[in-house]
């Protein structure tokens, strides 16, 4: 007899979950997805980024325009418009139930979690994730570096508070400066067409990550809520060649028969997992 679509995703959270307790790892691997269960804007098509900041809905400038470091030689007081509203938002929001439950199944691991993520908003480690285990592999919106590049390190953006106008999408406080040359700051982020991001960190927890990798004997990858448009979570996550659980609502697809498709959004698909691994363990 044909299971149901909930009967099905019931027997994939249960798989998962058995997955998840026979292995010594987990890697978790984290798109834009994730996050929107905390009440993040989602970006996907210029009518969505626009309804998120009509100002740049007006000025007609695209998501890809504006994450750009052009944007900050071209346009600075609204490039940092855009991203002082996203500093603040990502401050000011907690990340929702589903990262406790990522780090109650981190801790049951007897080697420990990893995270490789592709967002910029410092959730993982807000939800108490330890900073040297998330890769970020775009960047950190909590950092800053030198437009110019006159090789200052990045720095914390701990002391940058910004005042937008969000009807325009303009910063109205002082524009942040490098302590070095005092020219324009931009974030420590992988944007378009950028050949000036500072990697230095990234390029580090990622080799910590391959290092603790090495040392797994059965790792299982979790993604949640990574995309195909930007593939990096991705690919990075199938390329390990171990079993992978793939949590996302509009493209849950799976390639290879051990996978796990589940899908479901983020906070949604982790609470079923959290509770089937629970039920497991009891």
């Amino acid at each position: 007899m044909k299971l149901s679509q909930a009967d099905t995703i019931a027997r994939a959270c249960m798989d998962a979950a058995e997955l998840i307790s026979q292995a010594d790892g987990l890697l978790i691997t984290a798109g834009a997805g994730i996050s929107i269960d905390s009440g993040m804007p989602d970006f996907r098509g210029d009518r969505g980024f626009w309804h998120a900041y009509p100002g740049l809905g007006t000025l007609g400038m695209r998501f890809h325009e504006i994450a750009n470091p052009r944007a900050f030689r071209d346009r600075p007081e609204v490039a940092w418009g855009f991203y002082g509203h996203r500093l603040a938002l990502y401050r000011a929001t907690a990340p929702h139930a589903g990262f406790g439950m990522l780090k109650e199944l981190a801790s049951a691991m007897p080697k420990g979690a990893f995270v490789f993520n592709s967002n910029v908003d410092g959730h993982f480690q807000k939800a108490g994730f330890d900073p040297e285990r998330v890769a970020e592999c775009h960047g950190s919106i909590h950092h800053m570096q030198c437009l110019a590049g006159c090789g200052q390190p990045r720095w914390p953006a701990g002391d940058f508070v910004p005042v937008v106008d969000n009807a325009t999408c303009t910063l109205r406080s002082a524009l942040p400066r490098c302590p070095a040359c005092h020219g324009v700051a931009r974030p420590n982020i992988l944007m378009f067409n950028d050949d000036g991001w500072i990697a230095d960190h990234a390029d580090r927890t990622i080799s910590r990550l391959e290092t603790w990798l090495a040392r797994l004997q059965r790792p299982v990858v979790l993604e949640i809520g990574a995309g195909t448009a930007i593939p990096t979570v991705r690919r990075f996550g199938e390329s390990i060649g171990c079993p992978l659980i793939r949590v996302n609502t509009g493209e849950s697809q799976v390639g290879l028969r051990r996978d796990i498709a589940i899908p479901l959004g983020a906070l949604d698909g982790l609470s079923r997992i959290h509770a089937a691994f629970k039920k497991l363990a009891a």
